[in-house]
């Protein structure tokens, strides 16, 4: 076998397409989206290399024009899911016995074939199937994952690099960074393709297997993510995807013996309940299994009477409403001082009342569905309980239809009370909650957005006085992992902002940095002497 010390090639974020009229990248995505209406398909779930098929079949469609069956995806049982850790299992010698460098290449041709020949088909999937607008698309499914799989392979070779810094005379001191003693169980959510090909890809590049379950709503893309991965070269049963039920995936992989962790993205109920369900079993496993979870967000926007109110409201609409507010990191809540609202309101209203809704395949929507009807649901029932509210105006939107799609205008409510419910529950969509202070309550108001939510995930202060700006940045330091000045509250690039909250909204293991990567290896510390003593006997025995 081939040795050497490796350099990898140094990551570069991928370019953002721009899909102007006119362009190659618009044309041959439209045709995507065309050859993917056109047709149904089958869609399998991955186990040991196979495609398994099952009878109980479920509908994909378009969250934006839900009678149009893009395919069927097949069930599966607490069978499969024994199936997929068998297959995980009996693959992880070869796998975590690989050289480093080729898992490393294995990744880096995913990001390549997701750069290029894969880019518009999964794309097109995206926006299809979890009714992303073509941008939200590109920098999500293409440009995001992308950097994940580059940055990733970087920051594992850092990792090996890392060793200690002494070794003494006659001996040698050294660190191996071994995979985890087990399987990982990677739970994905729905409203990025990224999130779903970085939590089982992030663990398997660092010599892990996977037992991987997509959101229902996210198989469409997932599916062609593992069409990439397998034409990439990752090996049968490395990476496994099941299309099972919450409760029987948990059945049987938090009862299993060799369960060694779980990369998580999804609601806070289902990770403290998971976290529960591992407490309570800690006793079976073989190790104690790593936990890391992001789960969601009541993200801020803090408007100081010294902000520029065009740029204040820009970062305002463009956090709240991009993807529906279906963004983890989306703003949800906004608290803006009484002098410069007039003048944010204002410009908040010229530039909603040019948004355009629809399906993702106008290119001129700004807006499209929501994700299902449980959430079109969800969202609904508070626009209508605000509308009855005397403490609430509904100050833009508050309409919705989802006779076609799940459609919910955005919606802007301005309220007296900084506890109005809307203000701390997570709502998850195109909600967006004001509350207008007095400047001479900017204190107050720091300690107000600091105790108002169990989350601590994005937040963002406008400012262009510094000791504010300070001030903010020291009070709410614990409020948000990813912390923004002047700036929107969403948009963590990789390699540029790590992202990640505590709180309640995770373990705050910073998804695109090393520190996740960590999460998936078991140092073993490793001292060799060239010469060992042969007396006992120390000095200070004379």
């Amino acid at each position: 076998m081939l040795k050497g010390f490796f350099n990898v090639p140094t990551p570069v974020n991928e370019p953002i397409l721009g899909y102007a009229p006119g362009s190659k990248e618009r044309e041959l995505l439209m045709a995507a989206i065309a050859d993917a209406r056109a047709k149904q398909i089958e869609i399998p779930m991955h186990i040991a290399g196979k495609e398994v098929h099952t009878d109980n079949k479920g509908k994909v469609t378009p969250p934006h024009d839900h009678q149009h069956i893009l395919g069927q995806y097949s069930k599966g049982e607490k069978a499969h899911v024994t199936q997929a850790i068998d297959a995980a299992l009996a693959a992880k010698a070869n796998w975590e016995n690989l050289a480093w460098e080729h898992r490393a290449a294995i990744f880096l041709k995913a990001a390549d074939l997701i750069a290029g020949p894969y880019r518009y088909k999964l794309n097109a999937a995206t926006m299809l199937g979890q009714s992303k607008n073509a941008y939200q698309a590109e920098i999500d499914a293409a440009c995001e994952l992308i950097d994940f799989l580059r940055f990733n392979v970087s920051y594992m070779s850092d990792i090996y690099k890392q060793q200690p810094p002494v070794s003494p005379k006659g001996s040698w001191n050294r660190v191996e960074q071994r995979p985890l003693e087990g399987f990982v169980f990677a739970l994905t959510p729905f409203n990025f393709t990224a999130i779903a090909g970085n939590l089982p890809t992030s663990a398997a590049m660092m010599g892990n297997v996977v037992v991987w379950k997509p959101a229902n709503t996210q198989i469409y893309a997932a599916n062609v993510l593992m069409q990439i991965f397998k034409e990439a070269g990752l090996p049968d049963g490395v990476i496994n995807l099941v299309y099972v039920s919450g409760p029987d995936a948990g059945d049987v992989i938090f009862s299993h013996p060799d369960f060694a962790g779980i990369h998580f993205t999804g609601s806070t109920g289902v990770f403290q309940n998971i976290w529960k369900t591992i407490g309570n079993n800690i006793h079976k496993f073989k190790t104690y299994p790593r936990i890391v979870g992001e789960t969601g967000g009541k993200d801020f926007i803090l408007v100081h009477g010294s902000a520029e109110a065009e740029a204040s409201s820009t970062a305002i609409i463009r956090g709240a409403f991009e993807y529906q507010g279906q963004k983890c990191s989306a703003a949800s809540r906004v608290y803006v001082a009484k002098s410069v609202w007039p003048k944010v309101k204002e410009y908040m209203l010229r530039d909603l009342a040019t948004f355009k809704m629809g399906g993702t395949e106008d290119f001129n929507n700004f807006m499209n569905a929501v994700i299902d009807e449980n959430s079109f649901d969800k969202l609904t029932k508070y626009i209508d309980e605000a509308k009855k509210d005397k403490g609430v105006e509904i100050m833009a939107g508050g309409g919705y239809d989802k006779s076609k799609g799940y459609f919910i205008e955005p919606t802007v409510l301005v309220v007296d009370d900084p506890k109005y419910t809307t203000m701390c529950e997570e709502l998850f969509g195109p909600v967006l909650t004001v509350y207008v202070y007095e400047d001479k309550d900017f204190d107050q108001v720091l300690e107000i957005i600091d105790t108002t939510s169990i989350y601590a995930l994005t937040g963002a202060v406008i400012a262009q006085d510094r000791y504010a700006i300070e001030k903010a940045s020291h009070a709410l330091r614990n409020a948000a992992g990813n912390f923004y000045i002047n700036d929107k509250c969403t948009g963590a690039v990789v390699g540029q902002q790590p992202f990640g909250g505590a709180r309640g909204s995770g373990t705050n293991d910073k998804a695109g940095s090393m520190i996740n990567l960590l999460r998936w290896v078991s140092p073993r510390a490793i001292k060799e002497t060239f010469d060992m003593p042969k007396d006992y006997r120390y000095p200070f025995l004379g």
